[in-house]
């Protein structure tokens, strides 16, 4: 890589760092008590997809690991907002599902979000932000690969 383009990628990281924390940091607050942001991460997750999946599962599509998985799946069950069952063809295995008391939780965070969500929108403009998804995405994707 030249000096230049070196110096791209450690200013659009520092950017992308520094975005992620500050969403990260207002998000928490917004939510509801009691909620955290890996709470809603696997609620929303979860309603996304709209089947089970298993704590492994989970936690490598959220890239975190099991025990940080585990941690917020008991906090989730202890809530109600999940369903944690056994796997009926391997005992060792569990399956997490979203209950509907987990759905409207997600929805309650979704609405405590939106203000802090649509202020930015507004701010920064639909059409640039949706200019910026595709290169974010594209972006997401190759970090995805080791």
């Amino acid at each position: 890589m030249s000096e230049a383009s070196d110096s791209l990628a450690v200013s659009l990281f520092s950017e992308i760092l520094m975005a992620d924390q500050l969403a990260r940091s207002r998000i928490s607050k917004a939510l509801p008590k009691g909620m955290e942001l890996s709470h809603f991460s696997v609620l929303n997750h979860l309603a996304h997809l709209n089947e089970e999946r298993s704590p492994a599962q989970l936690a490598a599509a959220l890239h975190v690991t099991k025990g940080a998985m585990t941690n917020t799946l008991s906090r989730l069950d202890w809530a109600g907002h999940v369903h944690i069952r056994p796997d009926w063809d391997d005992a060792r295995r569990k399956m997490v599902s979203i209950s509907p008391a987990g759905r409207a939780a997600r929805e309650a965070a979704i609405q405590a979000m939106a203000p802090v969500l649509s202020a930015a929108v507004a701010d920064i403009g639909e059409e640039k932000l949706r200019s910026a998804l595709p290169v974010l995405r594209m972006l997401r994707q190759r970090l995805e690969r080791p």
